[in-house]
């Protein structure tokens, strides 16, 4: 087509047309995807002319064209021209916010809103007010959720007399027949009560909100819990007992569990929201009902909050509130039949020793965590341990390490690999916080044990801990205690253990210093080097070269060099490979 004009310029354009009628979706992709080249290559004027008419009339494709159609054109404004040409977008943008697949309705409401803020006041009512118009009042409920998105971008920059048409169509989409306009209009009340004036927030927003959070649907209602914060912080303090509190009640009380979880997991928002006065009043009786609902997932939620509820409290009633209000529900959830309640709890419930000072926790928490610390459950034992440390700045460690132990001890050998692994991960920090005596007495031995577990990730673990136990207890800690133990597995009969001495020796090499290194890791790994295992030979080469920074020139002369060498002439490839890499990274060649 363009070879038969001679004309070169038509050429970028033909080779899209071409690629987007090809049947291969990735070509039509691809070609979507370089749309802002061809665009540079035609130049604003065709780019407004030609490009974009022809792509709002083919816009009939594969989902995933499209949804790369709607983020490119996102992007656009300097090549249509800049802000004041931006509108030349709206028309496809238009017909890919009324597409069935929402996700490329999302993008294209995504790349609307984008643009709205290049349009000239002027230009945002000439061109994009009345595309939400459009949009608002489409017979599809498609195009009516994705006006849904685009009243609070326009609403602020134009006119008084098109503010009050915007409000009206926002009313109307509250009320729609379809429910998934009314979660539409409900996911974004909060947004557009942002920017309305405060009388309008009272007139227009308070009544759609009383009316979604009354919706017969609950995926309506439980959004507009949702917008409840927003509307909370924009309302004047004596505004919130009469026009949002009876609409909070209610949904706290819903009878669909999902709304009251909404409402749980939104809790310290809310809390912040609404201030003090009727935190104490109102949401105390509330948090207490959701901490005893009878669906778990709303306990879960609401367990989930604990702290963050009682740090929010006001300073001089909080211990009050908590010691005769929630406290009492908090020991009903410490045996709650729903092992995720139980963890959620476990995971904030040491927070609360901090608000509670040292005589409360020792009476009154302290029995909950010992009772968790004996949970069947090893997430509501691992959350206990991995939160010691707020317990330790209020009481100190030693009231719970007599049931510590046994709980470590049995997480440590836990069936599923995992819990052995996560209880790995809190060993440095509760090695810090118990001592060294009470470290080698007690939980030496099972850090031994974890370096010959039958699973890698956990050896591998094990390995990584006793690096970060020596930088703790020091290297002299680490000569008595873990070297004899670690250098005593090179002897052992299964080669992997072999070999865990080998990765023991690189984390640690560092960790103890020169003359460790020297005088007893070194002649260990040097006569490992006649094993008859091909894979603890090259490990052996992988660990000189680990270890060799850390030794002094003369024992990597005569100590090192040969053993590398010798290996470098082994029968084995990888030996081979590995004693050559060592030797050139030590410069021993």
């Amino acid at each position: 087509m363009a070879g038969a004009d001679g004309d070169d310029s038509l050429y970028p354009i033909a080779v899209l047309i071409d690629e987007l009628r090809n049947e291969d979706v990735q070509l039509r992709l691809n070609s979507i995807k370089k749309l802002s080249t061809i665009a540079l290559a035609l130049g604003v004027e065709r780019t407004r002319t030609e490009l974009l008419p022809f792509l709002t009339d083919t816009i009939y494709d594969e989902d995933e064209v499209l949804l790369a159609l709607a983020e490119q054109l996102g992007n656009f404004t300097m090549l249509v021209g800049g802000p004041e040409y931006v509108h030349c977008l709206l028309p496809p943008l238009e017909s890919l916010a009324t597409v069935e697949e929402t996700v490329v309705r999302d993008k294209a409401v995504e790349s609307l809103r984008k643009i709205s803020q290049e349009h000239s006041p002027v230009d945002l009512e000439v061109h994009f007010e009345p595309l939400v118009k459009r949009l608002a009042s489409g017979d599809w409920f498609t195009s009516r959720t994705s006006a849904c998105g685009l009243f609070s971008v326009c609403y602020p920059r134009v006119s008084s007399t098109v503010k009050a048409e915007i409000r009206q169509h926002f009313r109307t989409l509250c009320s729609d027949d379809t429910p998934m306009v009314r979660r539409a209009a409900a996911s974004k009340l909060g947004e557009f009560a942002k920017v309305l004036e405060l009388e309008y927030v009272k007139t227009d927003i308070i009544p759609l909100f009383t009316a979604l959070a009354s919706d017969e649907q609950d995926s309506v209602r439980l959004l507009a819990v949702e917008a409840c914060v927003s509307i909370a912080t924009l309302l004047p303090q004596e505004d919130l007992e009469t026009l949002v509190m009876p609409t909070l009640r209610q949904a706290a009380e819903d009878k669909s569990w999902r709304v009251r979880y909404m409402v749980a997991d939104k809790f310290s928002e809310l809390q912040k929201a609404v201030g003090p006065e009727i935190t104490k009043n109102d949401l105390v009786p509330a948090f207490q009902n959701l901490l005893k609902d009878c669906e778990a997932e709303v306990r879960a939620a609401a367990a989930n909050k604990v702290k963050e509820f009682c740090e929010n409290l006001p300073e001089d009633n909080r211990e009050q509130i908590i010691m005769s209000h929630i406290l009492p529900c908090v020991k009903e959830l410490v045996s709650d039949t729903n092992q995720h309640v139980k963890s959620a709890l476990a995971s904030v419930i040491m927070g609360l020793s901090t608000i509670l000072g040292k005589d409360n926790t020792i009476e009154h928490l302290l029995p909950l965590f010992l009772t968790q610390l004996k949970d069947e459950c090893p997430e509501v034992r691992l959350n206990i341990i991995s939160n010691l440390d707020c317990v330790n700045e209020v009481i100190g460690i030693r009231q719970l390490s007599q049931s510590l132990l046994p709980a470590i001890v049995e997480l440590a050998e836990d069936a599923k690999w995992r819990v052995r692994l996560a209880i790995i991960e809190y060993m440095p920090l509760l090695a810090g916080q118990l001592g060294v005596e009470f470290f080698d007495e007690k939980l030496n031995t099972l850090c031994m044990a974890w370096l010959i577990d039958h699973v890698y990730a956990i050896r591998e673990a094990a390995t990584s801990n006793l690096t970060k136990l020596v930088e703790k207890f020091g290297a002299e800690w680490a000569q008595n205690t873990i070297v004899p133990k670690v250098l005593g597995m090179a002897n052992d009969p299964n080669y992997l253990h072999r070999m865990t001495t080998l990765f023991c020796i690189n984390a640690l090499s560092e960790a103890c210093g020169q003359e460790i290194t020297t005088k007893q890791m070194l002649p260990v790994v040097l006569k490992m080097s006649n094993d008859q295992v091909a894979n603890v030979r090259f490990n052996v080469a992988k660990s000189l070269q680990k270890i060799g920074p850390v030794l002094d020139s003369n024992a990597l002369q005569t100590e090192v060099k040969p053993v590398l060498e010798k290996l470098a002439s082994d029968s084995d490839m990888d030996v081979k490979y590995f004693a050559q890499e060592a030797i050139s990274v030590l410069a021993l060649a």
